[in-house]
C-alpha cells in the first residue's frame, strides 16, 4: 500500500523548509517506495491549493485529504502516515 504526500509551500515560507525535511526524513525511515510526495508551490497551483482548503502554509495533505493546515510535530506527521500506511495494524498482528 502506498500513500500520496503533498506539501503545500510558498516562497519565503520558513516552515516550509523545516515540514519538508522532517517529512523527507519520515519517509527514509517508513520507506520511500510507500510514500509518493511531491512540493506544491501554491503560487503556480493556487486553484488546487484552494480546492483542498489550505490558508496557509505549511500545509500538508495525504492522499488529497488536508490533514494539517499549518506546520505538524514529528509526531504527530509520524502518526498520520503510520496510519495510513497500516503500519499500526501490522504492529498488532505481529
Amino acid at each position: 500500500m502506498s500513500i500520496k504526500v503533498e506539501v503545500f509551500s510558498s516562497p519565503g515560507c520558513s516552515k516550509c523548509g523545516h515540514a519538508k525535511e522532517a517529512l523527507r526524513k519520515l519517509v527514509d525511515e517508513l520507506g520511500g517506495d510507500k510514500i509518493d510526495w511531491r512540493e506544491v508551490n501554491i503560487l503556480d497551483e493556487l486553484d488546487y491549493a484552494v480546492e483542498l482548503g489550505v490558508l496557509s502554509t505549511p500545509a500538508i495533505a495525504i492522499n488529497g485529504e488536508l490533514l494539517f493546515s499549518g506546520l505538524p510535530s514529528v509526531r504527530k506527521l509520524r502518526a498520520a502516515l503510520e496510519t495510513r500506511l497500516g503500519v499500526d495494524a501490522k504492529r498488532e498482528q505481529a
